[in-house]
């Protein structure tokens, strides 16, 4: 595609009925490293990474405290590059796991751990209250209630603007949905990884207004080279990763899309996604992807 990169042609999504932001938005996970075991990355070229964002319209950033390696964080990094904020940037964090300095993963949080995370992201971000905090479940948390009604004390205190989950199910959102309102849902999600249970939830999340942020939404693993997606790429002279990025904003309105990168190039490539519009076509030959990896 040679379309100039612009978040406004994804159009925009009012998260919980009062903050507009772009559906086409920005992941700072790849900002500190490539990987949790690295390598790092340049952390000037991540600044420049952050200030083209902003320059391409990106105002929804989704970061975490745990993206760090070793002594460089997403978190910092945001608030080198772009404080003050402008006034519509919206700043999603995740609190849920935590990580030793050494980058191991440690337990998943409890109500205090929780509290400290929260106030963590206010400093290292420079801000006084987060606009929206997702509460992350771990695989070995069955329950959400009691971490959940700890952010939401939180939220009550005035510290925390909105409240999402991420990776849960139907019935750990409406767990928490019992405890405070829930703007949205972040869950892996992509056109190689879903299945009908994640399409019931996206369905679900849209009927009531709640948005939808797919982690990994080229899969995590890398770009498939599928005869399928070459051939809806080709058509559209775009690359295999900007077809997967449109596939997720076409399937519903309320998907907002987070990929992230640390190279500015690959950054124009995402974002330049926002234009890419699939047909009934396309998106046929896209189920030829995902049924190949059922």
């Amino acid at each position: 595609m040679t379309t100039t990169p612009e978040t406004s042609a994804a159009g925009t999504f009012l998260l919980g009925g009062e903050l507009p932001v772009s559906r086409m938005g920005f992941g700072a996970m790849k900002l500190p490293s490539r990987d949790w075991e690295g390598p790092a990355c340049d952390p000037e070229l991540s600044l420049r990474v952050l200030r083209r964002a902003a320059e391409l319209g990106v105002d929804h950033i989704d970061t975490a405290w745990f993206y760090f390696f070793r002594d460089v964080s997403a978190n910092d990094l945001i608030r080198r590059a772009l404080h003050p904020y402008r006034d519509d940037l919206v700043i999603a964090t995740k609190v849920g796991p935590g990580r030793e300095p050494d980058g191991s993963w440690m337990d998943p949080a409890d109500r205090d751990a929780l509290r400290a995370a929260v106030h963590r992201n206010l400093r290292e971000l420079g801000v006084d209250r987060l606009d929206l905090v997702y509460l992350r479940r771990l695989p070995s948390q069955s329950s959400i209630a009691e971490p959940f009604a700890a952010l939401a004390e939180l939220r009550e205190e005035g510290l925390i603007r909105q409240l999402g989950v991420s990776n849960v199910n139907a019935a750990q959102l409406a767990e928490a949905e019992a405890l405070a309102p829930v703007v949205a849902v972040q869950n892996r999600f992509s056109v190689l990884e879903h299945d009908e249970a994640d399409e019931r939830l996206l369905a679900d999340c849209t009927e009531r207004g709640i948005a939808f942020v797919p982690f990994y939404p080229l899969g995590g693993t890398g770009v498939p080279d599928h005869p399928a997606l070459r051939r809806v790429a080709e058509r559209h002279g775009a690359t295999r990763a900007q077809v997967m990025v449109a596939w997720l904003l076409a399937l519903s309105p309320a998907i907002l899309a987070i990929p992230g990168t640390s190279s500015p190039a690959h950054l124009e490539e995402n974002i330049a996604a926002a234009a890419l519009r699939l047909d009934a076509a396309d998106l046929a030959d896209l189920a030829e992807v995902t049924a190949s990896v059922k």
